[in-house]
């Protein structure tokens, strides 16, 4: 690393600051240069000195790009002056701190730091001012040394300013101490961060908590990609490799953090596997209560059952088919029911089925799906009102905790006799165990999804383990209704969902492959797509809210990134009065489509309807950006009905959403959807990703590329696969083994490479 200059000089101007991005006018004794960098404060007046490089900008010229800074001491009275003068402290302009300054001269901050009640010989400072004074120049001069010895192991201004808040003047200590504890204490700071900062303070690569937090990244690596565990060898040797440390060194700390209660560590299939606790604990309960949820003798709601299922057909106005019928009377007399199938299957029928028939027998029935979309889209086909599942189970901030947990629990179990989950598939391991512990004893409960999609975002596979086990009882749907046989949409999803080809661009239909032969042909056909033909061929009402961009991957030339870039160009370019702000790396513009990409359940809302307010806004819900106010520096967004105002310290949780991934677009569903078809890293380009992307249409699809790539995509039926045990502790209760063994499919043995980039 090459050796930073330093120069030294007082601020005469402060030009811009952005959060604590500063460009600031310095004069040194050889010349006058701007500076560039993070600083905690910056007042004209004040000293500095400041260590980086010289650059060159074509527009501003010669610049100074700082990585460290540090307050000097002013050399003469006048910088003494300046210094009191320039904002610091309240109270002092330039008259008192002239005063102050011919009083005690180049003693003035020994005087301050030492005896700060001497200020008051000075004519106008009480004594109790004078000790204010002090404390706040002692507070600033103890945060500005903190901040000098923490810039020399690597740490920024911003992370400095968190640490100070969190220990104090023992900030420097603490992190010599202990540099991978920044890892739980500092968001933002990571296991590489922490490893640079180690290597600085001197500690050597074995060190007890350096191995300890790179077994801990490591599975959180793993929970991340959806795992909720990882077999014993696999992580020991991927820490160690990445630690560059012995097996054995890993395996030492490994059973010491077991010992310790830090980790757990099961036996499935003859493998030691090791979890984080929360999914140990969460996958044994959840297979625990689904065992005694489906156990429960369900009280009859009528002698006759099929009387029941004829007078729901006769109000919805249908007659159920065959597999739809099984489904509505399973629902009677089943504790715990999974519907799965496809599109067209008419799972939505069977919803509606249930509903009336729970509805004329008095029983209490909550209707909920895991994102807001889906809940807005189940309410519109049902006419029932639905909630997220957060919601239902209010989840929220806990004071005593400083966690956020859910309200409803096994103290205080939601009130109703049966609760049906629509979009089941998107249901993680550990909102399963919050709804499962909210559930009494003799609660119906009824899941419907498509297992053939994406798994949930979170840990675990769910929906799949359980239909997996054959311990709960399942319908599976395989009839494709007439009316529903005559989209292409749905035939092809099925096509694809059995390894076939989609047939595409027949006459009237609904489903088209438009030829690319490269990236730049794709992204221009997709944009004449997006802004004009879609439009005038299907008289969208609102086109930006009715064609969806949904695509596999974030990065790369085809990626929600670059497509975000041109389609908020096209479709809403700048224009004479659309405001717009730069934030989070990202220009935002009133009119631009936006999602949230986050849970904030702390998020305030008001309803455009009655004006009443609310909080929570989820990861995935989409709006668009009203008004931006750009002196306040708020951005304001309609989610449906919702209007929601975001300060600047919080545009990172809203992304553009002219183009999503597949993930995020799951629960939702759109009029138009556009797929860009292109090579795809092999782990994003998958059967059921392609199913996924493709059943998101109701009116129809649009493939813009290479057809050979969209046949690899349906050819590939390598979904990544999940470590998870939900399944294998399910199949345990139907034959309990003499101790606890469970087991997993030989295709989830370890694997040598789990985590692919995009």
């Amino acid at each position: 690393m090459s050796q930073l200059t330093e120069i030294r000089g007082q601020v005469t101007n402060v030009r811009y600051r952005k959060g604590t991005f500063t460009i600031a006018v310095v004069d040194t004794k050889d010349e006058t240069v701007s500076v560039l960098g993070d600083m905690l404060d910056c007042m004209a007046g004040r000293e500095y000195v400041f260590r980086g490089e010289y650059s060159y900008n074509a527009k501003f010229g010669k610049q100074f790009r700082f990585k460290e800074y540090e307050e000097s001491a002013p050399e003469d009275t006048d910088g003494v002056i300046a210094f009191l003068s320039s904002g610091l402290i309240k109270g002092i302009g330039p008259k008192k701190a002239a005063a102050i300054a011919a009083k005690f001269g180049m003693d003035t901050f020994s005087i301050l730091q030492e005896s700060p009640a001497r200020l008051a010989e000075v004519s106008g400072i009480s004594l109790e001012k004078a000790l204010e004074i002090g404390r706040i120049y002692k507070e600033h001069q103890e945060f500005a040394d903190v901040t000098v010895e923490l810039q020399k192991m690597g740490i920024g201004v911003s992370y400095a300013v968190r640490l100070y808040e969190m220990y104090g003047a023992d900030a420097p200590e603490a992190v010599r101490e202990d540099p991978f504890q920044l890892v739980d204490d500092i968001e933002g700071i990571g296991f590489k961060r922490a490893d640079e900062i180690a290597k600085k303070v001197g500690l050597p690569p074995d060190d007890d908590g350096r191995v300890r937090c790179g077994i801990n990244v490591l599975l959180s690596y793993a929970v991340g990609e959806g795992h909720t565990f990882l077999p014993r060898e696999e992580l020991v040797g991927r820490a160690a490799e990445m630690l560059e440390v012995p097996r054995e060194t890993v395996d030492d700390r490994l059973v010491a953090m077991v010992f310790e209660g830090d980790l757990k560590v099961d036996t499935l299939q003859g493998w030691e596997v090791v979890y984080p606790p929360a999914f140990h604990t969460a996958e044994r309960y959840v297979a625990t209560k689904l065992a005694a949820l489906s156990q429960e003798e369900m009280r009859p709601l009528g002698a006759d059952a099929d009387s029941l299922v004829d007078a729901a057909q006769h109000e919805i106005g249908i007659v159920f088919s065959e597999e739809q019928r099984k489904a509505v009377l399973d629902c009677l007399d089943k504790g715990v029911l999974v519907i799965t199938g496809g599109p067209g299957t008419g799972k939505t029928t069977i919803i509606n089925g249930i509903l009336r028939i729970f509805r004329d027998n008095g029983v209490k029935t909550a209707l909920a799906a895991p994102t807001g979309r889906a809940a807005k889209r189940i309410t519109e086909t049902t006419g029932h009102e639905a909630s997220t599942l957060h919601r239902l189970l209010g989840y929220a901030y806990d004071e005593g905790t400083r966690e956020m947990v859910f309200g409803k629990n096994e103290t205080d179990p939601l009130d109703y006799d049966a609760v049906i989950v629509d979009e089941a598939s998107m249901v993680d391991l550990l909102l399963m165990q919050g709804l499962l512990k909210a559930l009494k004893l003799g609660t119906r409960l009824v899941l419907v999804g498509d297992a053939d999609q994406l798994p949930s975002v979170g840990a675990g596979n769910v929906l799949a383990d359980i239909l997996r086990s054959d311990y709960i009882h399942a319908v599976r749907l395989k009839e494709i209704f007439r009316q529903a046989q005559e989209s292409l949409i749905i035939v092809n999803a099925h096509r694809i969902d059995h390894g076939e080809y989609p047939s595409c661009n027949e006459k009237g239909g609904d489903f088209f492959m438009m030829e690319r032969g490269s990236e730049e042909d794709i992204r221009r056909t997709i944009l004449e797509l997006v802004k004009d033909r879609l439009p005038a061929h299907y008289a969208l009402h609102d086109p930006l809210q009715d064609i969806q961009v949904i695509t596999p991957a974030k990065k790369r030339g085809l990626g929600t990134i670059r497509l975000n870039e041109l389609l908020q160009q096209t479709l809403n370019p700048p224009a004479p009065g659309l405001h717009e702000i730069e934030a989070a790396g990202r220009t935002f513009r009133e009119g631009d489509k936006v999602m949230q990409n986050r849970n904030d359940y702390l998020l305030a809302w008001r309803s455009a309807d009655d004006f009443s307010e609310g909080e929570g806004v989820f990861n995935g819900d989409v709006g668009y950006i009203s008004r931006i106010d750009e002196e306040e520096e708020t951005v304001t967004v309609v989610f449906d009905d919702r209007y929601v105002t975001y300060t600047s310290d919080i545009l990172d949780e809203l992304e553009p959403a002219f183009a999503v991934t597949v993930h995020k677009s799951q629960g939702s569903e759109f009029p138009v959807v556009v797929i860009p078809m292109s090579w795809f890293p092999p782990v994003l380009a998958t059967r059921n990703l392609i199913y996924t992307a493709i059943t998101r249409a109701k009116e129809a699809v649009v493939i813009v590329g290479m057809q050979r790539y969209l046949n690899a995509m349906v050819d590939n039926n390598e979904a990544a696969h999940r470590y998870s045990g939900l399944a294998e502790r399910l199949q345990a209760m139907i034959e309990p083994a003499e101790e606890e063994m469970v087991t997993f499919p030989e295709d989830m043995l370890p694997q040598e490479a789990l985590y692919e980039e995009d």
